[in-house]
């Protein structure tokens, strides 16, 4: 009987000093009603909670619209607000009618004091109608990757049918990130734009109060409607390491944000990938027929499971290098892949020069021959 006792008493001793921590890193308990942490780098899915239901995602609908507006172009050129356009309930930059702003500043009224106004300018502006722009989201969120998503409106006030899911939302943030414009814009605690009629100096709040509140953190985007309840895409990187994180109708999302990152940052680690060794261009009117195309910096991929070989590739280059070329001439692009999705691209180099082929010298023909032979007989002659 002392034995047994002794036993238990050394194996509950044993279990006290037993370290449970690293089970299952202590997954965090979000409020969210949909929730999922992604790499920013891969799209890799670190934490999950009910991530493919398609609920309303308020504001952070103004992702796809400042995107849309980024990409149509001309970002400074200064216009004339739609006045009907603006005339809409809920948050706002302050536009009036007969305002003159630029496309620059309608992202930015967008992103960060979340400006409804903005929004609808936005897209009459890009398309020419709301429901024109509707279309462009959605054909871009098909683009993307967004299955489950749908989009009626281009600030997120609710609306039948308007809906993404939490992944969706970070593969949007992920494709809106890649944009340095849109990437410096979101990350701002505030900002000092001119518009107006005439346009005068204004200063706009950001309402990503995550911005201040931990560190690494350099966007995304709130959102708030009755329906959607709190809807947060945030972004944060440390030592290198880039994650997304998207909570949908979550009463406590701003801790929420945290502890998922606080999670999330040890379950990811950082890969270079091994890029073959075996890549050539052909080439046209060389003394070689191609050559060893070679990269000058492989990029470090914050991943969770992928090991150095766990990646594709494809090289963008034209059919040809035409001779002659140096060495470590730009010759194309690298794209970086896994699971089917674009990571990014590297540029490809010319591992050695080419030099062009000469032209073999013609053999002389017949009457050449005899004419020469006729000139140097009569040379002799005189």
């Amino acid at each position: 009987m002392k034995k047994i006792t002794a036993l238990i008493l050394t194996f509950a001793i044993l279990m006290l000093c037993v370290d449970f921590s690293a089970s299952a890193e202590d997954k965090p308990t979000v409020s969210a009603v949909g929730a999922v942490l992604i790499s920013a780098d891969t799209g890799e899915i670190i934490y999950s909670h009910n991530s493919f239901q398609k609920l309303p995602m308020a504001s952070t609908t103004k992702i796809m619209s400042a995107l849309l507006l980024l990409e149509s172009g001309n970002l400074d050129e200064e216009f004339v607000v739609d006045s009907e356009a603006i005339k809409v309930e809920g948050s706002s930059m302050g536009l009036v009618e007969g305002d003159i702003v630029t496309k620059y500043a309608l992202c930015c009224g967008m992103l960060l004091p979340s400006g409804n106004d903005a929004a609808n300018a936005a897209a009459v502006c890009v398309a020419g109608s709301v429901e024109r722009f509707a279309e462009l989201m959605n054909k871009r969120a098909e683009q993307i990757g967004m299955t489950h998503s749908y989009f009626v409106t281009p600030s997120g006030l609710d609306a039948q049918g308007h809906g993404a899911s939490a992944y969706d939302m970070a593969l949007l943030a992920r494709e809106a990130l890649k944009n340095e414009t849109f990437r410096e814009i979101c990350s701002k605690e505030s900002i000092q734009l001119q518009f107006g009629n005439p346009p005068y100096d204004r200063w706009l709040k950001n309402t990503n109060k995550l911005l201040s509140m931990y560190d690494g953190v350099y966007g995304v985007k709130t959102g708030f409607t009755d329906d959607a309840g709190r809807c947060l895409v945030s972004a944060c990187e440390r030592d290198g390491k880039n994650l997304i994180c998207v909570t949908l109708n979550d009463k406590n999302d701003w801790q929420d944000h945290i502890s998922m990152y606080e999670y999330g940052f040890k379950q990811v680690k950082l890969v270079t990938p091994k890029i073959p060794d075996n890549i050539t261009a052909d080439v046209a009117g060389g003394v070689n027929d191609s050559i060893l195309l070679a990269v000058n910096e492989v990029p470090e991929i914050c991943t969770v499971g992928n090991s150095e070989n766990g990646y594709t590739y494809k090289v963008k280059a034209p059919p040809f290098l035409y001779a002659p070329f140096e060495e470590s001439q730009q010759a194309g692009m690298l794209e970086i892949s896994t699971d089917g999705r674009k990571i990014c691209e590297i540029p490809l180099f010319t591992a050695e020069s080419c030099e062009m082929k000469k032209s073999p010298k013609k053999e002389k023909g017949f009457f050449e021959k005899l004419k020469n032979k006729i000139v140097k007989l009569l040379k002799q002659e005189k």
